[in-house]
């Protein structure tokens, strides 16, 4: 692994698509991030995916052999619900989302309502893989009245072991279509996923780095917030997206996969 990377404190990886392909773990992940806790060095494991809970990613990671303390999981339903407690306190919310999210929202103590209401605060969407018309519907329909439209994470599309599927913001972008409204996003690449991460580590941002594989969330959020990006070419992007991409856009460090990282020649 080259000098800047060893010199770094904190070490914060995408899951899918960086670590784990469904449930196939990438060869040397589990070795290199071993090899980082060995050196002494902190590991966070954040996806933007809040289809599941953190005790989810907590069983699957510990399954598929990365040891994962708890606190070493967060979730962009984890910034979501922090942004809601504090920012928006009291405030009722009608939530696009899978069972799983919808219990760490309650069990976080925010007010969820149902279709029967007669108007919601704020309306929050996200990755939800049992989507049904009536909560589109009923989505569109308080975002119309004036609710404020929030989403977990702007994510297109979510990598599986056999291809792409729709994700968080291919959802918000038939929301918007229909009424016109463009959400307020968390998750990453925004600042409040680096402002969480910072409080939650104490670990100032220049003393971080991030692995991932979408240039527009992963490598994004170290961008702009001035955090080391590492793109590697397991997942989502592609040789062709990385030439497309401006000059702002592109990664510190690109690689194959997290295998290559320890190897001593960046590109």
């Amino acid at each position: 692994m080259i000098k800047e990377l060893e010199n770094k404190k904190l070490y914060i990886f995408d899951q899918d698509g960086t670590i784990y392909l469904g449930g196939r773990v990438f060869p040397s992940a589990v070795k290199f991030i071993n090899h980082l806790r060995e050196s002494g060095k902190r590991v966070l494991f954040f996806t933007n995916n809040a289809s599941h809970s953190p005790d989810f990613y907590l069983e699957k990671l510990t399954r598929l052999g990365f040891a994962p303390e708890r606190n070493e999981i967060l979730t962009a339903g984890d910034v979501t619900i922090q942004f809601l407690l504090r920012h928006r306190e009291g405030k009722s919310v009608y939530l696009v989302g899978t069972p799983e999210l919808c219990t760490q929202f309650r069990e976080a103590g925010v007010p969820l309502i149902d279709e029967s209401a007669d108007r919601a605060d704020i309306v929050v969407t996200s990755f939800d893989t049992t989507l049904t018309y009536k909560k589109l519907e009923t989505a569109c329909r308080f975002i119309r009245e004036g609710a404020q439209y929030l989403c977990t994470h702007p994510d297109f599309n979510c990598p599986t072991e056999t291809g792409f599927i729709p994700d968080s913001g291919a959802i918000a972008a038939l929301v918007t279509a229909s009424t016109g409204v463009t959400p307020t996003y968390l998750g990453k690449p925004y600042a409040t996923t680096i402002d969480m991460i910072s409080e939650v580590t104490g670990i100032a941002r220049e003393d971080m780095c991030i692995f991932g594989d979408r240039l527009y969330t992963d490598i994004a959020l170290g961008k702009r917030h001035g955090v080391t990006s590492v793109l590697v070419l397991s997942g989502e992007t592609t040789e062709a997206d990385l030439k497309a991409a401006q000059e702002c856009d592109r990664p510190d460090y690109v690689y194959a996969d997290l295998g290559a990282v320890m190897d001593q020649n960046d590109r």
